[in-house]
C-alpha cells in the first residue's frame, strides 16, 4: 500500500481557471505601450506558467527590453489583468463540486501559483472557489518561483506533511517540475475540465494503492 494523501495543492492557471490567455493578453497589451509582444509560440513554449518578473528579465535578455521599464510594465500588466478578471471570471460548477466534496472528506488543500497574491485571491474569489482553501502561497511568498520547487515545499511544510501525502494537480512544464522536485505526487491535467472530483479521486486511489 502507499501513502495516504492528506492534502491536494492547485495550481491556478489551467488547472483552477483558464487564465492563461489572459495573461498573455494583458502583458501584450502593457507590452504594447512600447511597440513590443510576444507571438503566441513564445507564450506557449517560453513563458507559460513563469511570473511576469521573469519574463521581462527573459524579454531583457533576448530583445533588449530596458530594464528601467520593467515595474511600469508590470503594473500595467497587473491592471489589465484584473481588468480582463473582473470580466471573464466566472464559476466552474465542477469545480465547486469537487472542493466541497473533497473538503467535506478532510483534505486539506492550498493553491500554489506563481501569480501575485491579489490575483489569486481576486480569482479565486469570482470563481467562488476561496473558501475552500486552508491557505494561498503566491510568488510574493517564496524567493523562487516555479520551476523551483520552493512554493510546493512551502505549503507543504505549512501543512506539517511529508511531500508523499500531498498531491499536487499541474498543467505546464514549469509548475509539473517544480511538483516532481517537491517529492510530492502528481496529477497532470490538460485544462480546467480535467479538474473534477472523479479524476482527483482516481489519482488518489492510484497512489494509495501504489
Amino acid at each position: 500500500m502507499g501513502t495516504k494523501i492528506k492534502a491536494i495543492l492547485f495550481d491556478m492557471d489551467g488547472v483552477l481557471i483558464d487564465a492563461k490567455d489572459w495573461h498573455y493578453e494583458a502583458l501584450n497589451k502593457a507590452l504594447g505601450l512600447f511597440g513590443m509582444e510576444i507571438s503566441r509560440y513564445d507564450h506557449l513554449h517560453s513563458f507559460d506558467g513563469l511570473p511576469t518578473k521573469e519574463k521581462l528579465r527573459m524579454l531583457s535578455e533576448e530583445f533588449y527590453l530596458p530594464e528601467s521599464l520593467h515595474s511600469f510594465i508590470n503594473q500595467m500588466k497587473q491592471q489589465y489583468t484584473m481588468e480582463i478578471v473582473n470580466t471573464k471570471c466566472r464559476p466552474l460548477f465542477e469545480h465547486e463540486y469537487a472542493l466541497s466534496k473533497l473538503k467535506n472528506q478532510g483534505y486539506k488543500m492550498a493553491v500554489c501559483s506563481n501569480s501575485v497574491r491579489k490575483t489569486i485571491e481576486t480569482m479565486m474569489e469570482k470563481a467562488e472557489l476561496l473558501e475552500y482553501f486552508d491557505f494561498l502561497v503566491s510568488n510574493e511568498d517564496v524567493k523562487n518561483a516555479k520551476p523551483d520547487p520552493e512554493i510546493y515545499t512551502t505549503a507543504i511544510n505549512k501543512l506539517n506533511l511529508l511531500p508523499e501525502e500531498c498531491l499536487v494537480l499541474e498543467d505546464n512544464k514549469n509548475g509539473i517540475l517544480a511538483a516532481k522536485r517537491s517529492g510530492a505526487n502528481l496529477l497532470k491535467v490538460q485544462d480546467v475540465h480535467d479538474v473534477n472530483y472523479t479524476n482527483i479521486m482516481n489519482r488518489i486511489k492510484e497512489v494509495e494503492n501504489g
